[in-house]
């Protein structure tokens, strides 16, 4: 059983930065989709930015790029999500979720929130 856990969440001021750290117990040798979800107007959650565990390729959400920055750390089992220049509408909870042939595991979110 995958279990992410999320940490780095907070209170920062806009333009300012977050990282956001995702490690997952329990991954097996599959090339998961390693995402990171808000919720949106509208949406249960929207996704925000992704990377495939193993062959690395990596979408973001339009609103997000050049912004976000996800990346990865396979031996730590860690996904993280570099946020720049941030915005009052990315206060939101994240959600960290590892993906693989339409099984999701889901972590329970860190708040982000931004002031402005």
């Amino acid at each position: 059983q995958v279990r992410p856990g999320e940490s780095g969440g907070g209170l920062v001021q806009a333009g300012g930065s977050l990282r956001l750290a995702c490690r997952a117990s329990g991954l097996a040798r599959k090339d998961y989709e390693a995402n990171w979800f808000r919720p949106a107007p509208g949406k249960e959650r929207e996704f925000v930015a992704g990377m495939a565990w193993y062959s690395a390729g990596i979408r973001y959400q339009d609103s997000v790029k050049e912004r976000f920055f996800v990346s990865r750390d396979r031996p730590k089992n860690t996904v993280y999500l570099q946020m720049n220049s941030l915005q009052p509408e990315d206060t939101a909870v994240y959600y960290c979720n590892f993906e693989f042939m339409g099984q999701n595991y889901w972590g329970q979110g860190t708040q982000v929130d931004v002031s402005s």
